[in-house]
């Protein structure tokens, strides 16, 4: 063990921390940077509350061994992880992937000694990998004022309550926010993704100077993109309570309906002070899997 190695648990699996020291968020508007021993413990400490939204699920990492600025992403579990790792095989674009299944604090900890900063997460379950338990919209803002996104998130609130479908908001802590609806996985992605994208045509139609389903960021001309484009076997999406591989290492993380307000920003929550918000108010995507609704298509003629 080196002089700067420290070992980590508890767990049936204690480890070492290879070079806690390394910084692999640099320092920003005044924060200190944040080493990657903070960043393990960070995810030792939201273990209790993370490891819920991770359970059950094929997670893909975002990592930067060398610090935020070089980062890849991995699907397939690294043969140098260790035998205990679980892994999960699916199959994936005509060839079959071993993804990370994360259930306990031990391999949470581990991947994040491997620089594991931002989990991603498929919106199905791997027991049923076709039929998803999530559908999720992304809104993209065209630029860097976020007032368009927080009025797109009511409209989009609005709508779910008039087709009476639970909703659920989160910051992405990148640049938008995450609207969630969470499924009986009793229809497949093709159905859920073909709902999701009448429900943005006839948004975009509805407000075409404020919302667009167009993919090209130069045809959007200022306006929200409606993104349901992740409602797709094999897409992954931002796990909450996950950090950003991002300047000032921001959350996402899940709101209450009543927080979408002026002050609200993608960033607002970070590894400095998610710790604060859990402290105050549980964890309003808590109870989210007990929510799961059946899609129904013509829930759309209420629109």
């Amino acid at each position: 063990m080196g002089a700067d190695d420290r070992r980590i648990g508890p767990g049936p699996h204690t480890m070492t921390v290879k070079r806690p020291d390394k910084t692999l968020f640099p320092s920003h508007r005044g924060l200190d940077a944040i080493p990657k021993g903070q960043v393990v413990d960070y995810y030792r400490r939201i273990a209790e509350t993370l490891l819920p939204h991770l359970d059950g699920r094929p997670v893909s990492l975002q990592r930067c061994p060398d610090g935020i600025d070089d980062c890849f992403f991995q699907k397939n579990v690294p043969d140098h992880f260790p035998e205990w790792i679980a892994r999960v095989s699916l199959p994936a674009e005509g060839k079959t992937v071993d993804y990370l299944a994360v259930q306990d604090l031990s391999t949470l900890l581990y991947i994040a000694d491997q620089a594991a900063i931002a989990l991603h997460t498929g919106l199905s379950r791997v027991d049923r990998p076709e039929y998803p338990d999530r559908l999720i919209f992304d809104l993209d803002p065209s630029n860097d004022d976020f007032s368009p996104v927080r009025w797109a998130a009511g409209v989009l609130r609005r709508a779910f309550g008039t087709m009476e479908m639970p909703s659920f908001l989160m910051t992405t802590g990148s640049r938008g926010l995450h609207v969630v609806v969470p499924l009986d996985r009793s229809a497949t992605f093709d159905e859920s993704r073909d709902f999701a994208r009448r429900m943005a045509e006839e948004l975009a139609a509805r407000y075409p100077d404020r919302l667009t389903v167009e993919q090209r960021k130069k045809a959007r001309k200022g306006r929200v993109f409606l993104d349901y484009l992740r409602n797709a076997y094999g897409q992954t999406t931002i796990a909450p309570y996950s950090l950003r591989t991002l300047q000032g290492a921001p959350v996402a993380a899940p709101l209450e309906w009543n927080e979408l307000k002026p002050r609200l920003r993608p960033d607002r929550w970070t590894l400095g002070n998610i710790f604060r918000r859990l402290a105050q108010r549980e964890d309003p995507f808590k109870a989210i899997g007990q929510r799961g609704i059946a899609i129904d298509p013509e829930r759309l003629d209420r629109l």
